[in-house]
């Protein structure tokens, strides 16, 4: 067996779904992030630029989830999609936590957009 065969058999074992198992594609998107900074990243006054979306996610979620969750969801197939996770900020002299969550980044082509800032 060649080192390509090895690594084509690494891909289809990690580029299955686990949390779709268990949870709807409505489970696995929680929320759309709505900062200026993702408004940025959007590309939403700008026509050439690629188009990136925030959303916080199920903990539980991987790349291949988030992918298929966008499709069912929106109808659209990302480009790519990055995951990362968002740190807590703790009650050092403050009244409010924000508490640590999953974020995805979901790349989508040129020509395509999301309806989730369209208000």
């Amino acid at each position: 067996m060649s080192y390509t065969d090895i690594l084509r058999q690494r891909a289809k074992k990690t580029a299955s779904v686990s949390a779709l198992k268990t949870l709807s594609p409505y489970d696995v998107i929680v929320a759309p992030v709505l900062t200026e900074k993702a408004y940025i990243a959007s590309g939403s006054d700008k026509a050439d630029v690629a188009k990136k979306y925030l959303f916080k996610v199920h903990a539980d979620a991987n790349k291949n989830d988030v992918k298929q969750a966008i499709t069912t969801i929106y109808g659209v197939i990302p480009t790519s999609v990055n995951l990362l996770w968002v740190k807590e900020k703790g009650r050092a002299n403050r009244k409010l936590v924000r508490r640590s969550y999953k974020k995805a980044i979901v790349s989508v082509e040129e020509g395509k957009s999301l309806p989730v800032l369209d208000v």
